[in-house]
């Protein structure tokens, strides 16, 4: 059974600069990665300014539900609230959601940030997908990564199929192998990674581990910093891409993350 996945910060559908809606846009470019679940961050819930300054290119809907549209079921994690509106994290998935729940893990009250835990059954496999967004700071990173594996073996069993996804915020990839250690996950980048050039035969010759950066996501207009991430468990990477360049490099301030899977 092949799965095909997407991981973006959609940057609440407006422009970095101007401000202006892209949402649109942004449903187009979705459609076209054919995903089967996509885990999105900064999805904007509800925001009645933008709503009343751009009425006639600002959907009615939340943004979860104009996103999913009638292929997809969605679930959305609100985590910040202000007078004018609120935005989160969003689970789209093809499949039914047979649970969701968000939890909060902000650190502090200058940032709000939660766990969007959901269950899909892909063809009699129960799948466990989390959306995440982490902080800033890096003491934050740490205390909420640890709040995500308590969440995680709380919330699944240990031999299921498992999907962690989204905006780690993590540019020093100091998070990843914390994460392996606790919920025996690879990220997606690492099962596709093969020895290249003269130190990448050197290190397979001396049965060193290969060194596997992840990949490099932000900005959009030309990647530099590595803060987006899929974490997978009980599955098989058959490709796994950064979607670079022409329109993905106006759509949001982060590019996204697409790959295609095979369970165990």
């Amino acid at each position: 059974m092949k799965l095909r996945i997407a991981t973006y910060n959609i940057h609440k559908g407006v422009t970095s600069f101007s401000g202006r809606p892209r949402i649109h846009a942004l449903k187009q470019a979705l459609a076209q990665l054919d995903a089967d679940l996509l885990f999105l961050q900064e999805v904007q819930g509800r925001h009645d300014r933008i709503a009343v300054r751009h009425a006639a290119h600002w959907p009615q809907q939340a943004q979860h539900e104009y996103l999913a549209g009638e292929s997809h079921h969605a679930a959305y994690g609100m985590n910040a609230v202000y007078d004018h509106g609120h935005h989160g994290n969003a689970f789209l998935s093809r499949f039914a959601i047979a649970s969701s729940r968000n939890q909060d893990v902000s650190d502090h009250a200058y940032e709000s940030r939660g766990i969007l835990h959901c269950v899909v059954d892909v063809e009699g496999a129960e799948v466990h997908c989390y959306v995440i967004h982490l902080g800033l700071f890096a003491g934050s990173r740490r205390r909420q990564t640890a709040a995500l594996i308590e969440a995680v073996r709380a919330s699944s069993p240990p031999d299921v199929p498992l999907i962690i996804a989204g905006d780690f915020n993590d540019w020093g990839n100091k998070l990843s192998d914390f994460l392996r250690a606790r919920l025996g996950v690879t990220e997606v980048f690492e099962q596709q990674s093969v020895p290249h050039g003269l130190m990448g035969y050197l290190r397979k010759l001396g049965g060193m581990p290969q060194v596997v950066q992840p990949a490099r996501t932000f900005p959009a207009s030309m990647p530099w910093l590595r803060l987006d991430r899929i974490y997978l468990r009980g599955f098989e990477v058959e490709s796994a891409q950064v979607l670079r360049g022409g329109l993905w490099s106006t759509l949001s301030d982060h590019a996204p993350i697409v790959s295609t899977l095979r369970l165990k």
